[in-house]
């Protein structure tokens, strides 16, 4: 047996289908983040080093204000965001893995066409809320840790470094299928202490003599 956890689900299918709905309408602006987008930015959020607060984060995977239908649509919908947000948490904590609502293959597609784009380039807008806390400590490790869903985005491909690196469509593959124990470590990244040898003990010296601390002359 595997000791790689099964995925967790964030949401059940209802919950994701009433979001998709929602999002998916004329009542949000166009520029908004779709479910697949959304999905990616609440598990960055999730993920983040820093607590972003709910106005900001709101407002940018809306870009502005919903045309929500009464303040019962607007409790329902934002509660839902949030509740994946915390789950997603919740599952993180206890070392689960998340559950991507897509299948994990490129299948031949560039990241871009495909949900996988999408859902990263959600999980980096999430990261642009806050960018300076995701590398304020570490900043090379969270560069490496990071580097897989910037190149599975498509927001980078303009680099000349990326495009190197997302020409290898075999390395790609092996990022999506990864991309839920990546998220995993990221979050271990900024909640784990990294380890730090044992100072080893100072060897005790016999005490001095004389107002000189036992200094030899």
């Amino acid at each position: 047996m595997s000791d790689t956890p099964q995925p967790a689900p964030l949401l059940d299918d209802d919950a994701l289908d009433l979001l998709d709905d929602f999002l998916d309408s004329e009542r949000v602006d166009a520029d908004a983040l779709d479910l697949i987008g959304a999905h990616g930015f609440l598990v960055a959020l999730a993920v983040a080093p820093s607590d972003v607060p709910p106005a900001s984060w709101v407002a940018e995977l809306f870009h502005g204000e919903p045309a929500f239908a009464d303040d019962n649509e607007r409790e329902t919908i934002l509660g839902l965001l949030e509740q994946l947000r915390r789950n997603a948490i919740a599952a993180l904590e206890q070392g689960l893995l998340p559950e991507l609502p897509f299948e994990l293959t490129l299948d031949g597609l560039a990241p871009e066409e495909t949900p996988i784009g999408d859902w990263c380039a959600g999980f980096m807008e999430g990261v642009f809320l806050d960018e300076a806390a995701w590398f304020e400590d570490d900043e090379e490790a969270a560069a490496t840790l990071l580097l897989p869903f910037m190149a599975l985005s498509g927001l980078f491909d303009e680099e000349p470094d990326m495009a190197e690196f997302t020409a290898d469509t075999v390395r790609l593959e092996a990022l999506v299928s990864q991309l839920p124990e990546l998220v995993l470590d990221l979050y271990l990244h900024y909640r784990v202490p990294p380890e730090t040898p044992k100072p080893t003990p100072r060897k005790k010296k016999p005490a001095g003599r004389g107002g000189k601390g036992g200094r030899r002359r």
